[in-house]
């Protein structure tokens, strides 16, 4: 704003200065040639009295050429002073022997001699020079004793001019220079409300808390936006506190009821006859079921409460980690769990997420497969095209969980991550929450989180995170590449790759 301003400031200035500027510089440009001319006649009127009372003292030869001399010298150009028949009486520079011709051929001496004017100027141009020559006639009557003809040079009258314009321009400069020093003061002074405006609106949007902006700053709008702001940030901070509070403290609070119910539950067992246990055993179930609805909840309300700062995570070591720890729940359903881990080095994630991230996605996965299928942990890199060829960081890390199981179609896989939405036939025991998370998840981290249709007929999760060290601090051989060389864990028997074609080399080795 600040910029913008002073440019109209300064865009002002100058179309005033111009305005006035210009007329004033033809103004002045043509008094000074007048000025100049003026002169000119004045100093050949001088001569002409001065010449025609030496001829009529008969001191012509003494008096003439001193005063010739001295009147060239003062305007800086060539007085000549001739009789009546155009011979020289005086000079202020060496004439050529045949001077006398060529100075009766001139026109202005010829006008004077004359007597048809009082002064002649001309523009002439002799041995390649321009000249301003004004020419004057000595003596009173119809037939004049002789004639003064003096000559300038055009040259000075343009130095003149272009002084007037060279004057006009550096104040013009001076002005404009004090126009950006006052002109950006009130311009900072201006845009101080707006910078303060911006500077809360940048903190309430990464979600920190907004001190009020100064309202008695400014002119009447921004402070009455100003005050607009700080009730709508009041508001919104409200909400916020409420959402938060309500989310955490109703999870929190009904935590306990559900345990409490869970072991009544448990206990009525013994009680319950054979027509009774499925029923009983239904509501165990659903106890269980909206257990883990209240942990969901009470996840999601303390990764919007405490809204960490994204850090580098080796995702690599966390999926070897999780794969480690799914393996035998995977083996107990007879599915297959693969871990396809490259040299993708760390990325950028929130504490802990990778790992909720991962969980929850193997979850669902477990649940769609049916047995003697294959679930996928795979590890690629993204490197745009255009970013590859200006330096070698990979710009995302895509982690691909992929199942064989029924899929989704397009439309529901569009609602995948909506709160409590469960597609129609999913397996019992969802809550709807866990996609959801592991989106919020990504987008903290500066992610996102997509759900595809698989080659292999199921679902394809992919998380894509931000990459945290460029690719070219990975060198071929060294240790930290050599700690994350491409790894595959096969846990039971039968092993199915999730797609044709792999960006990176795999090597499989069955899991102990």
């Amino acid at each position: 704003m600040t910029r913008r301003l002073l440019f109209s400031y300064l865009t002002l200035a100058a179309l005033v200065l111009l305005c006035l500027e210009i007329p004033l510089g033809f103004v002045y440009s043509r008094g000074e040639r007048e000025r100049v001319v003026n002169a000119a006649k004045d100093e050949a009127e001088s001569v002409s009295a001065y010449a025609a009372l030496s001829l009529a003292a008969g001191r012509a030869e003494q008096d003439l050429p001193a005063r010739v001399a001295h009147c060239a010298e003062r305007i800086g150009g060539k007085v000549v002073v001739v009789d009546e028949s155009g011979t020289p009486l005086a000079t202020s520079h060496l004439l050529a022997p045949d001077a006398s011709r060529a100075l009766m051929s001139r026109p202005g001496i010829t006008a004077a001699l004359r007597g048809d004017s009082t002064v002649d100027v001309r523009t002439s141009t002799i041995g390649g020079v321009e000249y301003l020559s004004v020419a004057a006639p000595v003596g009173q009557g119809v037939r004049p004793e002789g004639a003064v003809w003096l000559t300038l040079p055009t040259r000075m009258v343009h130095e003149r001019v272009h002084h007037v314009w060279l004057l006009l321009a550096v104040g013009g400069l001076g002005v404009l220079t004090a126009v950006t020093f006052v002109g950006f003061g009130i311009a900072r002074w201006t845009g101080r409300p707006i910078r303060e405006l911006e500077r809360a609106t940048h903190e309430l949007a990464g979600g920190g808390r907004v001190q009020p902006v100064t309202v008695t700053k400014g002119p009447p709008e921004v402070r009455s936006l100003a005050a607009a702001f700080n009730r709508t940030a009041a508001r919104l901070a409200h909400l916020l506190d409420s959402q938060h509070a309500f989310a955490g403290e109703a999870s929190h609070q009904l935590k306990t009821p559900l345990a409490a119910l869970r072991l009544r539950l448990e206990n009525l067992e013994p009680n319950v006859t054979a027509r009774g246990r499925t029923s009983l055993t239904a509501a165990v179930t659903e106890t269980d079921r909206l257990s883990r609805m209240v942990e969901g909840l009470l996840a999601m309300a303390r990764l919007e409460e405490h809204a960490a700062t994204p850090g580098p995570t080796d995702i690599g070591a966390v999926c070897a980690e999780r794969h480690h720890t799914w393996a035998p729940l995977f083996d107990r359903q007879n599915v297959s769990l693969v871990l396809f881990a490259g040299s993708v080095g760390p990325v950028l994630a929130l504490p802990g997420s990778i790992e909720q991230i991962l969980d929850n996605l193997l979850s669902n996965a477990l649940r769609a497969s049916p047995p003697d299928t294959t679930v996928t942990i795979e590890l690629r890199l993204h490197v745009p095209a255009r970013r590859a060829l200006r330096d070698a960081r990979p710009c995302w890390v895509d982690l691909h969980i992929t199942d064989e199981g029924p899929g989704m179609t397009p439309d529901q896989r569009a609602r995948a991550f909506d709160r409590f939405w469960r597609a129609p036939g999913a397996p019992k025991g969802g809550t709807g929450l866990g996609l959801s998370l592991v989106q919020r998840l990504a987008h903290a981290g500066g992610g996102e989180a997509s759900v595809r249709a698989a080659a292999t007929g199921g679902l394809d999760a992919v998380v894509r995170l931000p990459s945290a060290e460029p690719l070219a601090g990975h060198a071929p051989g060294s240790a930290a590449q050599r700690g994350r060389e491409l790894l595959a864990l096969h846990v039971a028997g039968h092993v199915h790759r999730a797609s044709a074609s792999q960006p990176v080399h795999r090597q499989s080795i069955p899991r102990p």
